[in-house]
Protein backbone atom coordinates (compact mmCIF):
# COMPACT_ATOMS: atom_id res chain seq x y z
CA UNK A 1 0.00 0.00 0.00
CA UNK A 2 1.44 3.81 -0.80
CA UNK A 3 1.81 6.09 1.44
CA UNK A 4 -0.79 8.51 1.93
CA UNK A 5 -0.56 12.04 0.05
CA UNK A 6 -1.30 15.05 2.20
CA UNK A 7 -4.61 15.56 -0.19
CA UNK A 8 -5.54 12.13 0.34
CA UNK A 9 -4.88 12.58 4.25
CA UNK A 10 -7.36 15.73 3.86
CA UNK A 11 -9.90 13.60 1.89
CA UNK A 12 -10.07 11.11 4.55
CA UNK A 13 -10.82 13.54 7.03
CA UNK A 14 -14.34 14.26 5.81
CA UNK A 15 -17.45 12.46 7.21
CA UNK A 16 -20.13 11.67 4.24
CA UNK A 17 -19.56 9.14 1.88
CA UNK A 18 -20.65 9.33 -1.47
CA UNK A 19 -22.45 6.70 -3.32
CA UNK A 20 -19.01 6.02 -5.69
CA UNK A 21 -17.75 5.09 -2.10
CA UNK A 22 -20.79 2.99 -0.25
CA UNK A 23 -20.21 1.04 -4.19
CA UNK A 24 -16.61 0.78 -3.85
CA UNK A 25 -16.66 -0.88 -0.14
CA UNK A 26 -19.31 -2.95 -0.96
CA UNK A 27 -17.55 -4.00 -4.18
CA UNK A 28 -13.98 -4.25 -2.06
CA UNK A 29 -15.80 -6.79 0.64
CA UNK A 30 -17.59 -9.11 -2.18
CA UNK A 31 -14.24 -9.41 -5.05
CA UNK A 32 -12.70 -12.38 -4.67
CA UNK A 33 -9.18 -10.20 -4.87
CA UNK A 34 -7.23 -13.83 -4.13
CA UNK A 35 -8.81 -16.07 -6.70
CA UNK A 36 -8.15 -13.43 -9.11
CA UNK A 37 -4.69 -12.81 -8.03
CA UNK A 38 -3.80 -16.50 -8.55
CA UNK A 39 -5.66 -16.55 -12.32
CA UNK A 40 -3.90 -13.33 -13.59
CA UNK A 41 -0.48 -13.58 -11.67
CA UNK A 42 1.37 -16.34 -13.96
CA UNK A 43 0.56 -13.65 -16.77
CA UNK A 44 1.77 -11.01 -15.06
CA UNK A 45 5.26 -9.22 -15.75
CA UNK A 46 7.59 -9.09 -13.46
CA UNK A 47 10.48 -7.05 -11.99
CA UNK A 48 13.59 -6.96 -14.36
CA UNK A 49 15.82 -4.18 -15.80
CA UNK A 50 13.44 -1.84 -17.03
CA UNK A 51 10.36 0.12 -14.96
CA UNK A 52 9.07 -1.72 -12.64
CA UNK A 53 5.45 -3.00 -12.79
CA UNK A 54 2.51 -1.43 -10.56
CA UNK A 55 1.54 -4.40 -8.18
CA UNK A 56 -0.77 -6.66 -9.53
CA UNK A 57 -4.03 -5.50 -7.30
CA UNK A 58 -3.35 -1.96 -7.70
CA UNK A 59 -3.98 -2.80 -12.19
CA UNK A 60 -6.68 -5.79 -11.31
CA UNK A 61 -8.57 -2.57 -8.96
CA UNK A 62 -7.98 -0.33 -12.01
CA UNK A 63 -9.15 -2.51 -14.32
CA UNK A 64 -12.31 -3.03 -12.65
CA UNK A 65 -13.32 0.61 -11.81
CA UNK A 66 -12.89 1.01 -15.84
CA UNK A 67 -15.56 -1.76 -16.36
CA UNK A 68 -17.63 0.01 -13.51
CA UNK A 69 -17.52 3.31 -14.24
CA UNK A 70 -17.11 2.50 -18.41
CA UNK A 71 -13.89 5.12 -18.44
CA UNK A 72 -11.86 4.73 -21.33
CA UNK A 73 -7.85 4.40 -20.85
CA UNK A 74 -7.15 8.45 -21.03
CA UNK A 75 -10.31 8.83 -18.47
CA UNK A 76 -9.40 6.05 -15.88
CA UNK A 77 -5.75 7.77 -16.18
CA UNK A 78 -7.15 11.43 -15.50
CA UNK A 79 -9.81 9.77 -12.78
CA UNK A 80 -6.89 8.46 -10.54
CA UNK A 81 -5.81 11.88 -10.93
CA UNK A 82 -8.96 13.64 -9.96
CA UNK A 83 -11.08 10.99 -7.81
CA UNK A 84 -9.49 10.45 -4.31
CA UNK A 85 -11.51 7.67 -3.83
CA UNK A 86 -10.74 5.87 -7.08
CA UNK A 87 -7.36 6.11 -6.13
CA UNK A 88 -7.89 4.67 -2.38
CA UNK A 89 -9.67 1.43 -3.48
CA UNK A 90 -6.60 1.09 -6.14
CA UNK A 91 -4.09 1.69 -3.47
CA UNK A 92 -2.42 4.58 -5.19
CA UNK A 93 -1.32 7.89 -3.90
CA UNK A 94 -0.10 11.23 -5.59
CA UNK A 95 3.22 11.06 -3.82
CA UNK A 96 3.91 8.05 -6.10
CA UNK A 97 3.45 7.40 -10.06
CA UNK A 98 0.18 7.01 -11.32
CA UNK A 99 -0.34 4.35 -13.55
CA UNK A 100 -0.89 5.82 -17.14
CA UNK A 101 -3.29 4.96 -19.92
CA UNK A 102 -0.35 2.99 -21.85
CA UNK A 103 -0.08 0.60 -18.45
CA UNK A 104 -3.32 0.73 -18.50
CA UNK A 105 -4.39 -0.37 -22.00
CA UNK A 106 -1.07 -3.19 -21.60
CA UNK A 107 -2.69 -4.54 -18.83
CA UNK A 108 -6.25 -5.05 -20.54
CA UNK A 109 -4.07 -6.46 -23.69
CA UNK A 110 -2.61 -8.69 -21.49
CA UNK A 111 -5.75 -10.32 -20.00
CA UNK A 112 -7.35 -10.50 -23.84
CA UNK A 113 -4.38 -12.23 -24.81
CA UNK A 114 -4.52 -14.70 -22.29
CA UNK A 115 -8.27 -15.24 -22.42
CA UNK A 116 -8.00 -14.39 -18.49
CA UNK A 117 -11.53 -12.46 -18.82
CA UNK A 118 -13.61 -16.35 -18.98
CA UNK A 119 -11.05 -17.25 -16.20
CA UNK A 120 -12.09 -14.19 -13.82
CA UNK A 121 -15.40 -14.99 -15.16
CA UNK A 122 -15.73 -18.80 -13.76
CA UNK A 123 -13.95 -17.70 -10.36
CA UNK A 124 -16.39 -15.48 -9.69
CA UNK A 125 -19.07 -18.10 -10.22
CA UNK A 126 -17.11 -20.75 -8.27
CA UNK A 127 -17.58 -18.38 -5.50
CA UNK A 128 -21.25 -17.88 -6.04
CA UNK A 129 -21.98 -21.70 -6.44
CA UNK A 130 -19.76 -22.31 -3.07
CA UNK A 131 -21.71 -19.76 -1.46
CA UNK A 132 -25.19 -21.52 -2.08
CA UNK A 133 -26.65 -18.76 -4.86
CA UNK A 134 -26.06 -20.76 -7.93
CA UNK A 135 -28.11 -23.70 -7.97
CA UNK A 136 -28.06 -24.90 -11.32
CA UNK A 137 -31.84 -26.22 -11.21
CA UNK A 138 -33.32 -24.82 -14.06
CA UNK A 139 -31.96 -22.10 -16.64
CA UNK A 140 -33.47 -19.14 -18.40
CA UNK A 141 -32.00 -18.07 -21.59
CA UNK A 142 -32.12 -14.51 -24.03
CA UNK A 143 -29.84 -12.42 -25.85
CA UNK A 144 -30.02 -9.22 -26.18
CA UNK A 145 -28.39 -7.08 -29.19
CA UNK A 146 -25.59 -4.71 -28.12
CA UNK A 147 -24.80 -1.30 -30.99
CA UNK A 148 -21.77 -0.72 -32.89
CA UNK A 149 -20.73 2.65 -34.60
CA UNK A 150 -22.13 1.49 -38.12
CA UNK A 151 -20.18 5.37 -39.65
CA UNK A 152 -17.76 4.01 -42.10
CA UNK A 153 -15.65 7.63 -41.47
CA UNK A 154 -12.40 5.56 -39.36
CA UNK A 155 -9.26 4.64 -40.97
CA UNK A 156 -10.58 1.58 -43.00
CA UNK A 157 -13.80 3.88 -44.05
CA UNK A 158 -15.64 0.56 -43.04
CA UNK A 159 -17.49 -1.07 -40.57
CA UNK A 160 -16.90 -3.47 -38.41
CA UNK A 161 -16.60 -6.61 -40.45
CA UNK A 162 -17.77 -8.39 -37.68
CA UNK A 163 -20.45 -6.71 -36.83
CA UNK A 164 -24.17 -7.32 -39.00
CA UNK A 165 -27.34 -5.46 -39.15
CA UNK A 166 -30.46 -7.49 -38.05
CA UNK A 167 -34.09 -6.12 -37.68
CA UNK A 168 -36.22 -6.20 -34.47
CA UNK A 169 -39.82 -4.94 -34.92
CA UNK A 170 -39.85 -2.03 -37.23
CA UNK A 171 -36.25 -0.93 -36.63
CA UNK A 172 -33.17 -2.60 -38.17
CA UNK A 173 -29.60 -2.49 -35.70
CA UNK A 174 -26.34 -2.72 -36.12
CA UNK A 175 -23.52 -4.60 -33.98
CA UNK A 176 -23.46 -7.95 -31.74
CA UNK A 177 -25.34 -9.98 -29.33
CA UNK A 178 -24.63 -11.18 -25.80
CA UNK A 179 -26.40 -14.26 -25.62
CA UNK A 180 -26.98 -15.42 -21.61
CA UNK A 181 -27.54 -18.75 -19.68
CA UNK A 182 -28.94 -17.45 -16.22
CA UNK A 183 -29.82 -19.56 -12.90
CA UNK A 184 -33.59 -19.54 -12.31
CA UNK A 185 -33.32 -19.21 -8.79
CA UNK A 186 -31.10 -16.26 -8.34
CA UNK A 187 -30.83 -14.61 -11.56
CA UNK A 188 -27.57 -14.81 -11.72
CA UNK A 189 -25.43 -15.69 -15.43
CA UNK A 190 -23.62 -18.66 -15.97
CA UNK A 191 -22.93 -19.05 -19.47
CA UNK A 192 -22.19 -16.22 -22.34
CA UNK A 193 -21.34 -16.47 -26.24
CA UNK A 194 -21.47 -13.41 -28.83
CA UNK A 195 -21.99 -13.49 -32.31
CA UNK A 196 -23.18 -11.37 -34.87
CA UNK A 197 -26.73 -9.53 -34.34
CA UNK A 198 -28.13 -11.48 -37.41
CA UNK A 199 -27.86 -14.76 -35.46
CA UNK A 200 -30.86 -16.34 -34.84
CA UNK A 201 -31.38 -16.55 -30.60
CA UNK A 202 -32.00 -20.28 -30.86
CA UNK A 203 -28.52 -20.95 -32.31
CA UNK A 204 -26.95 -20.36 -29.49
CA UNK A 205 -29.02 -22.03 -26.85
CA UNK A 206 -27.75 -25.84 -26.86
CA UNK A 207 -24.39 -23.41 -25.83
CA UNK A 208 -26.00 -21.58 -22.97
CA UNK A 209 -26.90 -24.99 -21.18
CA UNK A 210 -24.71 -25.89 -18.64
CA UNK A 211 -25.81 -29.62 -18.56
CA UNK A 212 -27.76 -30.18 -15.14
CA UNK A 213 -30.40 -27.94 -15.66
CA UNK A 214 -33.73 -29.90 -15.57
CA UNK A 215 -36.38 -27.14 -16.61
CA UNK A 216 -35.31 -24.37 -19.16
CA UNK A 217 -37.36 -20.98 -19.95
CA UNK A 218 -37.00 -18.97 -23.15
CA UNK A 219 -39.26 -16.23 -25.13
CA UNK A 220 -40.55 -17.20 -28.79
CA UNK A 221 -37.43 -16.96 -30.52
CA UNK A 222 -36.19 -20.45 -29.20
CA UNK A 223 -39.30 -22.24 -30.44
CA UNK A 224 -37.16 -24.87 -32.01
CA UNK A 225 -34.55 -25.03 -28.64
CA UNK A 226 -36.35 -28.63 -28.12
CA UNK A 227 -34.62 -30.40 -31.26
CA UNK A 228 -30.95 -28.68 -30.66
CA UNK A 229 -30.15 -30.18 -27.31
CA UNK A 230 -30.03 -33.93 -26.68
CA UNK A 231 -31.27 -33.84 -23.08
CA UNK A 232 -34.61 -34.70 -21.55
CA UNK A 233 -35.55 -31.43 -20.12
CA UNK A 234 -38.69 -29.37 -19.59
CA UNK A 235 -39.43 -26.55 -21.87
CA UNK A 236 -41.42 -23.45 -20.93
CA UNK A 237 -41.21 -21.46 -24.01
CA UNK A 238 -43.49 -18.45 -24.73
CA UNK A 239 -46.14 -18.91 -27.50
CA UNK A 240 -46.64 -15.95 -29.92
CA UNK A 241 -48.99 -13.15 -28.60
CA UNK A 242 -50.73 -13.89 -32.19
CA UNK A 243 -51.01 -17.36 -31.77
CA UNK A 244 -52.83 -16.43 -28.27
CA UNK A 245 -54.99 -13.82 -29.90
CA UNK A 246 -56.62 -16.51 -32.47
CA UNK A 247 -57.60 -18.78 -28.99
CA UNK A 248 -61.53 -18.27 -28.88
CA UNK A 249 -62.57 -16.22 -25.71
CA UNK A 250 -62.96 -18.49 -22.88
CA UNK A 251 -62.03 -20.68 -20.20
CA UNK A 252 -58.98 -22.67 -22.24
CA UNK A 253 -57.92 -18.89 -23.58
CA UNK A 254 -57.86 -17.87 -19.96
CA UNK A 255 -55.73 -20.58 -18.50
CA UNK A 256 -53.35 -19.97 -21.79
CA UNK A 257 -53.03 -16.30 -20.56
CA UNK A 258 -52.29 -17.32 -16.70
CA UNK A 259 -49.46 -19.86 -17.77
CA UNK A 260 -47.99 -17.41 -20.63
CA UNK A 261 -48.02 -15.06 -17.37
CA UNK A 262 -46.21 -17.41 -15.25
CA UNK A 263 -43.89 -18.19 -17.94
CA UNK A 264 -42.95 -14.57 -18.48
CA UNK A 265 -42.60 -13.64 -14.32
CA UNK A 266 -39.69 -16.38 -14.64
CA UNK A 267 -38.19 -14.47 -17.81
CA UNK A 268 -38.36 -11.20 -16.38
CA UNK A 269 -35.22 -12.40 -13.92
CA UNK A 270 -32.63 -12.72 -17.43
CA UNK A 271 -33.17 -9.13 -17.85
CA UNK A 272 -31.60 -8.07 -14.55
CA UNK A 273 -28.71 -8.45 -15.60
CA UNK A 274 -29.12 -6.59 -19.14
CA UNK A 275 -29.74 -3.91 -17.03
CA UNK A 276 -27.32 -3.63 -14.48
CA UNK A 277 -24.36 -3.76 -17.17
CA UNK A 278 -26.03 -1.40 -19.79
CA UNK A 279 -27.63 0.93 -17.32
CA UNK A 280 -25.21 0.99 -13.94
CA UNK A 281 -22.31 -0.50 -15.92
CA UNK A 282 -23.27 1.86 -19.35
CA UNK A 283 -22.30 -0.16 -21.77
CA UNK A 284 -24.41 1.82 -24.40
CA UNK A 285 -22.29 0.60 -27.38
CA UNK A 286 -19.54 -2.12 -27.72
CA UNK A 287 -16.12 -0.30 -26.70
CA UNK A 288 -13.67 -2.06 -28.96
CA UNK A 289 -13.84 -3.47 -32.71
CA UNK A 290 -14.46 -7.26 -33.17
CA UNK A 291 -15.86 -10.08 -31.10
CA UNK A 292 -13.13 -10.92 -29.18
CA UNK A 293 -12.33 -8.24 -27.38
CA UNK A 294 -15.99 -6.93 -26.92
CA UNK A 295 -16.42 -11.34 -25.88
CA UNK A 296 -13.54 -10.50 -23.08
CA UNK A 297 -15.68 -7.03 -21.94
CA UNK A 298 -18.59 -9.00 -21.66
CA UNK A 299 -17.51 -11.87 -19.79
CA UNK A 300 -16.49 -8.98 -17.12
CA UNK A 301 -19.11 -7.32 -17.27
CA UNK A 302 -21.47 -10.01 -15.73
CA UNK A 303 -18.93 -11.78 -13.85
CA UNK A 304 -19.55 -8.03 -12.35
CA UNK A 305 -22.74 -7.81 -12.40
CA UNK A 306 -23.40 -11.41 -10.74
CA UNK A 307 -21.20 -9.87 -7.67
CA UNK A 308 -23.70 -6.72 -7.55
CA UNK A 309 -26.64 -8.43 -7.63
CA UNK A 310 -25.44 -11.31 -4.90
CA UNK A 311 -23.97 -8.89 -3.00
CA UNK A 312 -26.39 -8.26 -0.06
CA UNK A 313 -26.25 -11.93 0.46
CA UNK A 314 -22.28 -12.30 -0.03
CA UNK A 315 -21.62 -9.52 2.63
CA UNK A 316 -23.68 -11.20 4.60
CA UNK A 317 -20.93 -14.33 4.21
CA UNK A 318 -17.56 -12.61 3.53
CA UNK A 319 -15.50 -10.01 6.30
CA UNK A 320 -14.78 -6.96 4.65
CA UNK A 321 -11.53 -6.21 3.21
CA UNK A 322 -9.92 -2.46 3.43
CA UNK A 323 -8.81 -1.01 0.33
Amino acid sequence: MSQISFADAEYAGKRKKTRREVFLEEMNQVVPWKALLKVIEPHYPVAGRGRRPYPIEAMLRVHLMQNWFALSDPAMEEALYEIASLRNFAGLALSEPIPDETTILNFRHMLEASDLAEDIFKQVNALLARKGLLLKRGSIVDATIIAAPSSTKNEQGERDPEMHQTKKGNQWHFGMKAHIGVDADSGLVHTVTTTAANEADVEQVADLLHGKEQQVWADSGYRGAPARVARDVKWHIAARPSDIAKLPEGVAKTRVQQREHAKASMRAKVEHPFRVIKRQFGLAKVRFKGLQKNTAHLLTLFALSNLWMARRQLMGQVRPQMA
